[in-house]
């Protein structure tokens, strides 16, 4: 027991995973005929951890296309759409420091997988899939062997090898250098007299 040792680090302490599908119910200012099509836009969202939880808030645009005055004219109404989600988180280790350092991935941006006219014929009901990925940064204890003498892994290594083609070229430029240096006069004498 003497020869462990225990280090605190930052890691990923727990991890939390959601898929949603919601039905949001889209009122347009006139009654509508036919819907031409729908999309959702401008998704901002915030996270915080809650306990065990993480819950994000957002918000997104959502616009529908669609004919009215018995298809005759169209329109585009757009509605902003607040939601509040709950992840649960799920721990592998119970030795966790508690930390609020939450990191989110949006799997899926919010999507529209169906929209159609209500039964009374005034509204859109729209279905709304979005997914989140959580993972939860904390401190946590990790338990290392100490060695009382020096220890470190062996090092391989392999030994580089001149060719012999460079080395030669380097001399044979080195000497033709020298040489031509050494068949080089200069004789500054007449400029002193």
């Amino acid at each position: 027991m003497k020869r462990l040792r225990q280090i605190v680090t930052k890691a990923v302490v727990a991890k939390g995973k959601k898929r949603v599908e919601a039905s949001e119910v889209i009122r347009p200012s006139s009654t509508p005929t036919s819907i031409l099509g729908c999309w959702v836009i401008n998704h901002h969202y915030t996270a915080k951890k809650v306990g065990k939880h993480v819950e994000i808030t957002g918000k997104f645009d959502v616009n529908v296309w669609f004919a009215h005055n018995s298809n005759t004219k169209t329109a585009v109404h757009s509605e902003t759409v607040h939601y509040k989600d709950r992840i649960k988180l799920h721990y592998r280790d119970q030795d966790v420091i508690d930390s609020n350092d939450c990191h989110v991935r949006v799997m899926q941006q919010p999507n529209c997988i169906e929209a159609v006219i209500n039964q009374n014929g005034d509204c859109f009901d729209v279905v709304i899939e979005r997914e989140f990925v959580v993972d939860v940064v904390g401190e946590t204890k990790v338990v290392v062997s100490v060695h009382e003498v020096d220890y470190e892994e062996e090092w391989r290594y392999e030994e580089e090898e001149e060719s012999s083609s460079s080395s030669s070229s380097s001399s044979s430029s080195s000497s033709s250098s020298s040489s031509s240096s050494d068949n080089f006069k200069f004789d500054d004498s007449s400029s002193y007299n």
